[in-house]
């Protein structure tokens, strides 16, 4: 048996590290941002598609109700048709702001098939599994939906864990927002 050659050993170094670095890159070139915040007070983060933000920020003057949903949820798909219509009826009073979280899935699959299409929807960051801002609301962790409700200076008032039902939505828009959603 030959014994390899120091330029052969370079050579297959060389390779090597080649082969690393292509897949590095390819791996890198994958993945989406994690970059953000995504504590409870000042959330920032990625849109589910594109480049933009969605930030609590961006929102001051105007009450947020942001709601967590995930494509696997089947409370998601039954609490979100609901979301959808009172949402429209209140659009001009109150912002309501989607946040994928815990997604296994096609993340536009719940709001694509419940016309959500003039919300701000953003991707959770961080966490386990993409579930920082969940988490720092204080939902119980790999549990979903999840509804928290922002007055107009973005100070969070209170957090919903699990579904709300529709009477309820209503009711917190009137407790919280004095805006009238047909209670």
């Amino acid at each position: 048996m030959a014994m390899k050659t120091e330029h052969q050993w370079a050579a297959v170094i060389g390779v090597g590290v080649a082969v690393l670095a292509g897949i590095a890159f390819l791996s890198f070139q994958g993945q989406e941002s994690q970059t953000g915040d995504s504590s409870a007070q000042a959330f920032d983060l990625p849109a589910i598609e594109g480049e933009d933000r969605v930030a609590l920020a961006d929102f001051r003057g105007k009450p947020v109700v942001v709601n967590f949903f995930a494509s696997w949820c089947t409370a998601c798909d039954a609490e979100l048709p609901y979301f959808a219509e009172v949402s429209e009826q209140v659009r001009d009073d109150v912002t309501f702001v989607g946040v994928n979280a815990l997604e296994s899935g096609n993340r536009l699959s719940m709001p694509e098939r419940h016309g959500i299409t003039w919300w701000p929807l953003a991707r959770d960051i961080g966490g386990n599994n993409g579930s920082g801002l969940h988490d720092d609301l204080g939902i119980r962790p790999g549990s979903m939906p999840g509804t928290a409700f922002y007055d107009a200076a973005g100070n969070l008032l209170t957090v919903v864990p699990g579904s709300i039902s529709e009477a309820d939505l209503r009711s917190s828009l009137q407790q919280f927002y004095g805006v009238d959603a047909g209670v």
